[in-house]
């Protein structure tokens, strides 16, 4: 569907007319277009087609005809015309929480803010709290907004990190003569966000693996290539990224990879550990004195030391080696634990997926069950379920669920919590679900904490949608406190969401251990609106790790039936 594109350029033409001066007719025109272009259901260019643009509300003739020519041609005159004169730096500056198209103008216009730099030079010198609109608590607000965003830019990605190093490892793997290859550094450590892509290999003749890594078709420029190390920028969607490349010797990768797998802190224990014992540990091997006691695989290092072998994700010194040394390190949750995804949507909401799609899909992953949350009817511009849509949708799911073996759809929904902490479908629509995630999706400052504890009450709800509502690219979440919610759900029985779309990962790696410790189970779940959302599970396995979770410590392990039979009781 062309809708969330054509409703995306209307907003960008209202943020640039707003940032131009324009306060009037013309940017309300083109928010409300681009309002009910996400709310609508069916798809735009059958709407077009048709010849029925001018039918839908609030699109007259002028709207339509710029509709037309995108799907047509794939532009649109007005939007060109309307971005000649607007800095791509002022609109930029949109991308900051706290700053709309009203705000840039007038920062422009009274303060000669033209960029990020004219922005901060406003807030130190105190010019922008006096802006009207402004004050100190909103300057705050976009002083930290821009702290954050400057912090994440300087790293990438869990998702675009693995991305790119997956596409690197599967070419390589192709070179003549590689026997070894891995992801190493904090990808390897699955951090929601990555340093340096770095990748450890071995093989014969490592000048020709480096030669071969160089030549990448993806590659844009060669920084280095040499014997054994290689350095390439590669592009990645818009971006370029610079992956590094260390060839070793097949005897020693598995030291080298303990190594160069980090942490820095974890590698610093090993050592001291190590010298205690009269050893010596580096990216060679193991030694007493010169003689080398292990160094080709990592369990061998481990073992020498007299531990068992530490999971890359447990690699930060965070009393990982103390529980190796006491032999009581836990299962970590593996890829194969998982039995189903606790939260997808479909295209009856704001996803791009029918029910069966998103089952075939969902069966491609070796899962047993999926649950269909579609939001619920407060959500408006995300398509939202009124109670008799999702109704209807309940019916789907049972007619469908019939025709299926192996495998069940649960019937589910993301329904907001609203102001007052009450829910937005009445209880005996939710008793029809088997799967309620209560979410807060406005009034980030309203009494979030309270709400989310209201909605741990209801015995309808199973889970609270990513508890702390961050997106790590730039929102700083909810003004909410997140310990109490973990003690609101240990004692209502109820669990928290390990939301894994790449840019939440919420409940992050510290709180997932608070509520593991309190026994709060988690559900995990990709929030997928797209196909390859489902992918994502990944990362929200790998944060999970991270969090030393066990199998026991998420819902998504336990087949559909024992999930349903624990509907009153998730402690």
């Amino acid at each position: 569907m062309k809708n969330r594109e054509v409703a995306d350029l209307f907003d960008r033409i209202a943020d640039a007319l707003e940032i131009k001066g324009e306060t009037g007719f013309k940017v309300v025109a083109y928010r409300k277009a681009a309002r009910i272009l996400q709310d609508m259901t069916e798809d735009v260019e059958t709407v077009a087609r048709d010849g029925r643009l001018e039918t839908i509300p609030g699109i007259g003739e002028g709207l339509a005809k710029k509709i037309g020519e995108y799907l047509e041609t794939g532009t649109m005159t007005k939007y060109r015309e309307v971005m000649t004169g607007v800095p791509e730096s002022l609109l930029g500056l949109l991308e900051i929480q706290g700053l709309g198209g009203k705000t840039v103008h007038l920062m422009n216009k009274e303060l000669g803010v033209k960029d990020l730099a004219g922005l901060k030079r406003a807030i130190a010198d105190g010019s922008l709290a006096e802006l009207y609109g402004m004050g100190e608590k909103k300057v705050e607000n976009i002083r930290k907004s821009i702290g954050t965003r400057e912090r994440v830019a300087e790293r990438i990605s869990i998702c675009e990190a693995a991305l790119v190093a997956d596409e690197v490892i599967a070419y390589l793997e192709k070179a003549p003569g590689i026997s070894r290859v891995s992801a190493a550094g904090s990808l390897r450590r699955m951090k929601e966000t990555v340093g340096d892509i770095d990748i450890l290999a071995c093989g014969k003749n490592g000048k020709e693996i480096i030669r071969y890594f160089a030549h990448n078709p993806n590659a844009v420029r060669i920084l280095a290539e040499g014997d054994t190390r290689g350095s390439i920028v590669v592009r990645a969607g818009e971006m370029e990224r610079q992956v590094d490349l260390r060839i070793v010797d097949e005897s020693e990768y598995g030291a080298a990879l303990l190594y160069f797998t980090g942490s820095k802190a974890h590698n610093i224990k090993l050592r001291g550990l190590a010298k205690d014992r009269g050893l010596k540990i580096s990216e060679y091997g193991v030694f007493r004195g010169t003689k080398r006691l292990a160094s080709r695989e990592e369990e061998d290092c481990y073992r020498v030391l007299r531990i068992p072998w530490i999971a890359p994700e447990m690699r930060e010194d965070r009393g990982e080696v103390e529980f190796g040394l006491a032999g009581r390190l836990p299962r970590l949750v593996e890829t194969g634990n998982i039995k189903g995804d606790l939260h997808v949507h479909t295209r009856a909401s704001d996803g791009n997926l029918s029910l069966t799609e998103i089952v075939d899909l969902a069966r491609k992953m070796g899962y047993s069950y999926v649950a269909i949350c579609d939001h619920s009817q407060a959500a408006k511009y995300a398509h939202g379920l009124a109670a008799d849509r999702l109704a209807a949708e309940i019916d789907e799911i049972a007619a469908l669920n019939r025709t299926l073996k192996g495998f069940r759809v649960l019937k589910g929904s993301e329904v907001d919590i609203l102001a007052d902490g009450s829910l937005d479908f009445p209880d005996e629509l939710l008793g029809r679900l088997d799967f309620v995630v209560a979410a807060v999706h406005s009034g980030f400052k309203k009494n979030v904490t309270e709400r989310m504890l209201k909605a741990l009450e209801n015995p309808h709800v199973r889970t609270i949608a990513h508890p702390t509502g961050r997106l790590i690219s730039g929102r700083e979440g909810y003004d909410v406190d997140i310990d109490r919610v973990i003690d609101g759900a240990a004692r209502c029985g109820k669990a928290l969401e390990l939301n894994s779309y790449y840019d939440r990962l919420d409940l992050d790696e510290l709180n997932l251990k608070k509520a593991k410790e309190k026994g709060v189970k988690i559900t995990i779940g990709t929030d997928t609106h797209f196909a390859d959302g489902l992918a994502m599970m990944r990362y929200g396995l790998g944060i999970a790790r991270r969090a030393w979770l066990e199998p026991g410590d998420i819902l998504n392990c336990l087949g559909a039936d024992a999930l349903l039979g624990k509907r009153s009781s998730l402690s």
